[in-house]
């Protein structure tokens, strides 16, 4: 027995000695250092892998369990869970409106969902403004809560450069996000492009500079002139991520209803992008569905036998027919027998 004890506490011993070693490589919280395969969670390493290598880092947003299932069997690399989802899921004309509760449930949902991708959450307008501090604490809300595995911010003040910093140093990886920054279209006097003119393209560079100094893994450069972006793709050592940026940022991100084309009505046909690629028109083979399905209730087509699979024996029915009887039901007990005949299949 003494010896077993021994045993065990040498064991526990080593344990103890492992667990607090700071120099163990992070990998080993999933069993050990192992290259990466399609089949593992997308990581920050993974990511700069691609930069390294030039290949294009693939971005998409998602707000839902299903929109996040569709981004990891697509093997999308980035699902960025957006403040976007204010306009395309909630219906309001800005990204402003939408609440850290509303954001949690996007990112909840989506956690559920994306397994392989890299999560990322915006930090919702109002959220992060006031002090590093309150920035810290809702990036950490943004991980705890919500399952995401980094945070993006909006903008190059000075005040958000010390909120990325912060952020980074509480151990959360950040995205930056400048040029066009939808949280500010106060300042901006609506959605805009910037980089246009010599000042403007400069601080979109600086800022995406400053934004790397801070400690951001990546920068989203949004509306810009695609000389400006490649200017800061190539002044930076981080991936830049475009979106209406042109062809020469490290990877791309769009929006899921817009590149889907899910959107058919006339407020989202004023407020769609110039620069989204629809790859597809499901809102128009949502809408076809629909109508069919609402002309088939209405023609009591549907549903017919092959879609009313639970079946009642004929003892059982006959028994069910007698109790409805029994109870004075029956005109329910004759509603059930011409039920049960209509519903044999056709000979």
């Amino acid at each position: 027995m003494a010896s077993s004890l021994a045993r065990n506490c040498s064991r526990f011993s080593k344990a103890i000695s492992v667990r607090f070693m700071s120099n163990l490589p992070v990998d080993t919280v999933y069993g050990g250092p192992k290259p990466q395969n399609p089949n593992q969670r997308v990581t920050l390493t993974h990511l700069r892998q691609k930069h390294r290598k030039g290949e294009p880092i693939t971005v998409v947003t998602a707000y839902d369990y299903p929109s996040a299932v569709h981004l990891d069997s697509a093997g999308i690399d980035v699902c960025l869970v957006g403040d976007s989802a204010s306009m395309v899921v909630h219906g309001h004309d800005t990204t402003l409106p939408i609440s850290l509760d509303e954001m949690l449930v996007h990112c909840r949902a989506v956690a559920r969902g994306a397994k392989r991708p890299l999560l990322v959450g915006d930090l919702p307008f109002g959220t992060y403004e006031s002090s590093a501090s309150q920035a810290v604490d809702t990036a950490v809300s943004v991980l705890k809560e919500g399952g995401m595995d980094a945070i993006k911010l909006e903008g190059g003040s000075p005040s958000r450069i010390t909120a990325a910093r912060a952020i980074v140093e509480a151990g959360i990886a950040v995205m930056g996000h400048v040029g066009l920054t939808p949280q500010a279209i106060s300042v901006l006097g609506g959605f805009r492009p910037q980089g246009k003119n010599i000042a403007s393209a400069v601080k979109v560079v600086e800022t995406a500079m400053a934004l790397q100094e801070a400690g951001c893994f990546s920068v989203v450069l949004e509306c810009v002139p695609p000389p400006v972006a490649a200017a800061a793709t190539s002044a930076l050592k981080i991936p830049t991520i475009g979106i209406g940026a042109g062809p020469f940022c490290s990877g791309q991100v769009l929006v899921y209803h817009d590149l889907l084309g899910m959107m058919q009505h006339p407020h989202h046909a004023k407020v769609t992008p110039k620069f989204c690629k629809q790859y597809a028109k499901v809102g128009e083979v949502i809408n076809k569905a629909l109508m069919e399905y609402k002309e088939e209730v209405s023609k009591k087509v549907f549903p017919g036998p092959s879609h009313s699979p639970y079946k009642i024996t004929t003892s059982e029915l006959d028994g069910f027919l007698t109790e409805l009887q029994k109870l004075g039901f029956d005109k329910a007990a004759s509603a059930a027998a011409s039920a049960a005949e209509n519903m044999e299949p056709s000979k």
